[in-house]
């Protein structure tokens, strides 16, 4: 069983030397490998489901309310702090 073993390691090892030396023989930046880049990126943004005009419209209307309401409580919040540190030190 160890015999085994040892045998399948080795040809791992060999095959990792072979792809090692295919990869350094090819470029990543050779034309063939940035074509098959651009394909691959083109069909992953063919799958992406995007989302309706309403829905998009929503959402942002969403983050913006919830950013304005942030943005008034930590003024608010603010302004009260810096009026209390300012009457501590007076």
């Amino acid at each position: 069983m160890a015999s085994k073993k040892k045998g399948q390691v080795a040809k791992g090892k060999q095959s990792g030397k072979a792809v090692k030396a295919e990869q350094k023989a090819s470029s990543a930046f050779s034309p063939s490998n940035i074509r098959d880049f651009v394909h691959q990126v083109q069909a992953e943004f063919k799958k992406i489901v995007w989302p309706d005009k309403k829905v998009t419209f929503g959402l942002t209307g969403f983050v913006l309310v919830l950013v304005m309401v942030l943005a008034i409580y930590l003024g608010s919040v603010d302004l009260l702090l810096g009026k209390l540190v300012s009457s501590v030190l007076q």
